[in-house]
């Protein structure tokens, strides 16, 4: 009898599954992955848990046990290990639902050598050993030094096995090693504690020591990609969702990499993620994308935050523009602001088009006037106002690095001029980004040539223009592969090789000229070897009877099909006029920092492109559309900061606030050698000497980076427009704006009145005007000075300082 039930009817044993509660034919929960193999000791596999694709993450919810403690084991995570060779399974409840998870470990007995380029470089990347902080720095760190993110991985072997005469490890006893014993703390490390002591980290180092340090083998297939699930998601205000990552190599063969990648979040407002992948959304709605990187490889995971149960009426739409933001902002759950009022968008469109205030009567005559067309008008004016020309020159000035200690004086008006021109004729950019690219000739005479002076080697100049026309940040990949994108050394010095053969001539006058002849390859660092010129992604190029590389460059720089040019600009405008980028920083295109609206930016392209890049036409539909005319932050939208449902304050800039000073005031600025009559965002000069650029951020243009110039109000700031003698003296000076109210016949409501809007752009309110015609009626205070200090208090208010 005992015999006969020792081995169930086959019939039997499938009932009897059918009808027990924890059988994972029963499981109305998903687990993903529905089966597991384990193949190495330090090898783990998350597991992903919920009860379908689109409903929430139960992860870190469910329970896990494994069958036999003594073949796998399974933490609160979801994080599977082996113990030993064999097979078992994981059980996945969750309620009253549950999940059979079977599970193989093998390998264990005769495992695989652990290869130092493909399996500690992980550890080393994961516990920022090699981060440019620590040991990666340039000079390392106490004597040691790892290569940046693990970029040389034979010369970090060499530096942990050979140098300092081999103290760094101990193949007797490896758990003992210095390498060790510092990073897990048990002796004094500066950089403290990185891995923990006998985690699945500390034992692969260990097993890597005891089987003789080697950096490789032949068994190791090199990673071809990464991927990330899920690589969308949508969670609730504070919810949760653990990722799971997996490398694939060339022979498609796949691993889970989750305990061992690194995450990062381009909005930790929104999502951030933990070390061991866990996203955790905040109570802000909008979107993140968390960048996951292992070994080069990198890869994304899109998360959005709605707010729930949010409806609003869709506003008109003026272009396509309004119908992306719409649409953003329904899926978000995210109501847009009413439209700004005339007084408002007349100064904010204003200033972000000519950097100059209205004046008093052309702000009365917009607001008089009663053409419903009259916003559309006004651009039309304002785009071909000689202050156009001006500003933008200025703005692009300092993105090309016009300095006039690096270019000469002479340069520096020689390129002024030639920005101006641009502007004032309304070059195509494409034309204009090509003339720059491809400059030759005098650097003292009106063109763009200057432009090589202060760029004077193939890497800056390459990695500048990079930065500038296509939104691409290559410089990381000087040194290393870059962390965030694809790009590796052999694509940087590729784009340098463009470059080369460019050189300055001598002329009799004692200037110089930019000539481009021919050019070489230039050499990998490291392994020495010529690395064929070619663009960005391109393929390889025979340049044989090419006489300038640049024109390469060039060629496919505006090409209709690049991925990046249009996409740079279109991102670069629309972060001027609504005051943050679609991608910020706005000169980092990649795949791992997402637009914040990609639909929205890739039609912005595309009407640049089929606008033949007519830069004014484009404007003109960025300002036209309703999302640029929206007003300023309700309740429901405060606290978005992504999507453009309500207009931001955005400080003036330094040279635009001096002139709006100068204007309200009545008193220009004498600037040093200086006719009288410039105005700050006509001034060419970089280095002038002026301490009020100075604290208010001007550049001075040492880099490309619109990061450069500062934006940041400061304590300096306020002081100095309160209480500065050179802004008082505007104020009381006899020629200007209120020594001429105050001699003049207007009552003091007319006085305020043009006060205000000289200033604001707009009439004061009726509380307002009340308290600032209190300050007539004090006693001991004569005209003069009321009238001083009521454009005092105007030149300090929030809503002077600032474009709104």
């Amino acid at each position: 009898m005992m015999t006969s039930f020792s081995r169930p009817f086959p019939r039997l044993l499938v009932l009897l599954m059918l009808l027990s509660p924890s059988s994972g034919l029963q499981a109305a929960i998903k687990v993903v992955p529905s089966s597991i193999i384990l193949d190495s000791p330090e090898t783990t596999q998350q597991l992903l848990v919920a009860e379908s694709d689109t409903t929430p993450d139960l992860t870190r919810q469910a329970t896990y046990q494994s069958a036999n403690p003594k073949i796998a084991l399974v933490d609160e995570t979801g994080l599977v290990r082996p113990v030993a060779e064999g097979k078992t399974e994981i059980v996945v409840a969750h309620k009253d639902q549950q999940a059979r998870i079977p599970v193989e470990v093998k390998g264990l007995l005769q495992p695989t050598p652990v290869s130092f380029a493909s399996q500690i470089i992980p550890i080393l990347n994961k516990s920022g050993c090699n981060a440019g902080g620590c040991h990666g720095k340039a000079e390392g760190q106490a004597g040691f030094k790892l290569s940046v993110f693990g970029f040389d991985p034979m010369a970090d072997h060499k530096a942990i096995i050979m140098e300092g005469r081999g103290r760094r490890t101990f193949p007797a006893s490896p758990a003992n090693s210095l390498l060790l014993l510092k990073g897990t703390g048990l002796v004094p490390h500066g950089g403290g504690r990185k891995i923990q002591p006998d985690s699945l980290s500390f034992r692969r180092v260990v097993r890597w020591i005891a089987e003789g340090q080697r950096y490789d083998n032949a068994d190791t297939a090199a990673l071809k990609s990464i991927e990330v699930e899920p690589a969308l998601r949508v969670l609730p205000f504070e919810g949760t969702q653990q990722l799971r990552v997996t490398a694939i190599d060339v022979n498609g063969n796949r691993r889970c990499v989750t305990a061992e990648a690194e995450y990062d979040s381009n909005a930790t407002t929104i999502a951030g993620a933990d070390h061991r992948g866990l996203v955790q959304a905040g109570s802000t709605p909008g979107e993140a994308a968390i960048l996951v990187r292992y070994m080069g490889q990198v890869t994304i995971c899109r998360v959005t935050i709605p707010r729930p149960g949010v409806k609003f009426a869709r506003p008109p739409e003026n272009n396509f523009i309004d119908r992306h933001v719409w649409n953003k902002l329904e899926r978000l759950g995210i109501p847009p602001s009413d439209i700004a009022d005339d007084a408002t968008f007349l100064r904010r469109v204003t200033l972000d088009v000519i950097g100059t205030l209205p004046s008093a009567a052309e702000t009365r005559e917009f607001l008089a006037d009663k053409d419903a067309n009259k916003r559309a008008k006004l651009i039309d004016r304002l785009l071909d106002r000689p202050e156009y020309a001006d500003f933008w020159a200025m703005l692009w000035a300092d993105i090309l690095r016009v300095d006039k200690d690096a270019v000469t004086p002479q340069g520096a008006v020689a390129m002024t001029r030639w920005l101006r021109k641009q502007f004032a004729e309304n070059r195509p950019y494409d034309k204009m980004a090509r003339a720059v690219v491809l400059a030759q000739g005098s650097t003292t005479s009106e063109g763009p040539a200057a432009f090589y002076k202060v760029l004077n080697n193939p890497e800056l100049v390459s990695r500048s223009i990079s930065q500038v026309f296509l939104g691409v940040r290559i410089e990381c990949a000087q040194c290393h592969h870059h962390p965030s994108e694809r790009w590796g050394q052999e694509d940087y010095f590729a784009l340098a090789g463009l470059f080369t053969g460019v050189t300055r001539k001598p002329l009799p006058n004692g200037s110089e000229a930019i000539m481009a002849r021919g050019g070489l390859d230039l050499k990998h660092p490291r392994t020495k070897l010529g690395v064929p010129a070619k663009p960005l992604g391109a393929a390889e190029l025979d340049l044989t009877s090419v006489s300038d590389r640049r024109s390469i460059f060039a060629d496919w720089m505006v090409a209709q099909d690049n991925p990046y040019f249009a996409e740079a600009v279109a991102n670069r405008l629309w972060s001027h006029y609504f005051g943050r980028g679609l991608v910020e920083p706005l000169d980092d295109l990649r795949a791992t920092n997402p637009a914040s609206n990609e639909p929205l930016l890739a039609e912005l392209a595309k009407n640049l492109r089929e606008a033949k890049y007519d830069i004014k036409a484009f404007t003109k539909t960025l300002l036209l559309s309703r999302a640029y005319q929206l007003g300023h932050e309700i309740p429901a939208n405060r606290d978005d900061e992504q999507n453009f449902s309500h207009a931001t304050y955005r400080t003036l800039t330094a040279e635009v606030l001096l002139d709006a000073v100068c204007q309200t005031t009545g008193v220009g600025e004498k600037f040093n050698g200086w006719p009288e009559g410039y105005r700050a965002i006509q001034v060419w000069d970089n280095r002038m000497p002026s301490y009020f650029f100075r604290i208010f951020g001007r550049p001075v243009r040492f880099s490309v980076c619109e990061c450069e110039r500062g934006s940041e109000p400061s304590i300096t700031q306020a002081l100095h427009l309160m209480n500065s003698p050179e802004i008082a003296d505007k104020i009381r000076n006899r020629k200007g704006t209120a020594r001429a109210l105050a001699d003049s016949t207007k009552t003091p409501t007319e006085i305020v009145d043009e006060l205000f809007l000289s200033a604001l752009a707009r009439f004061p309110t009726e509380k307002e005007r009340a308290l600032m015609l209190d300050t007539f009626k004090q006693e001991g205070v004569d005209r003069r000075t009321a009238v001083e200090d009521v454009l005092w208090a105007l030149l300090n208010m929030k809503d002077f300082i600032y474009n709104r």
